[in-house]
């Protein structure tokens, strides 16, 4: 393993690490990135996904800014033109398009393709948990017509904690930390938590840059 992927930069190969990606293409030896850890997809995807960036769909809860960035784990430089799908529970735990939310619902899914810069950015809502999970995002990764990465996103257990404690979260049963989730052990959960800060407009950002193989 030449290098640790994070939310704050890239590490590479010789132990330093680069906060920009600029300076990763500027490297003499072209760096080399770890790639960002996959996950099961789960039982949830579906094939139809909105084209669109606020996924909310009126759906309540704590607001969340997320900014994926892609880049290519060979060489450390952003991806522009990959599609990233994203979905994942409300605030109750319930997915669009499965059971008590009705198979015709699509809130908290959506999927754009990245900028020049390799980014995406959705707006949505602070998910909930349900019955043996903790807290997660579902992404998938298409470079050039094929699945490059498929994994979960989760996020600190402290901001869990702290949004959980809200009254408008409801709570389904026991709820889940994330050591205790046995996808988040099982598939190195913690390389793939989001960098989270709290914008002055209120609720959350959430950041992750995602190295996947071309």
């Amino acid at each position: 393993m030449l290098g640790l992927l994070g939310a704050g930069g890239i590490a590479v190969a010789g132990g330093s690490t680069l906060a920009g990606l600029g300076s990763a293409a500027a490297a003499p030896r072209g760096p080399v990135c770890t790639l960002t850890r996959e996950a099961m997809e789960g039982p949830y995807y579906l094939t139809q996904r909105p084209r669109r960036s606020d996924i909310r769909e009126g759906r309540g809860g704590e607001l969340l800014r997320l900014v994926l960035t892609v880049v290519d784990a060979a060489t450390c430089t952003p991806i522009a033109g990959a599609k990233v799908d994203v979905w994942h529970a409300d605030r109750q735990g319930l997915y669009s398009g499965f059971g008590a939310a009705g198979a015709e619902t699509r809130f908290l899914r959506g999927s754009l393709k990245s900028d020049p810069a390799g980014k995406v950015r959705f707006t949505t809502v602070y998910p909930g948990w349900y019955p043996g999970r903790t807290a997660h995002i579902h992404v998938k990764v298409h470079v050039d017509r094929h699945v490059a990465h498929t994994g979960q996103l989760y996020f600190p257990q402290r901001i869990n904690d702290r949004v959980y404690a809200e009254a408008r979260y409801r709570h389904l049963g026991d709820r889940v930390d994330n050591h205790q989730d046995g996808i988040f052990n099982s598939s190195g959960g913690a390389q793939t938590k989001l960098l989270i800060t709290e914008p002055q407009a209120g609720g959350y950002r959430g950041e992750i840059i995602l190295a996947v193989e071309r």
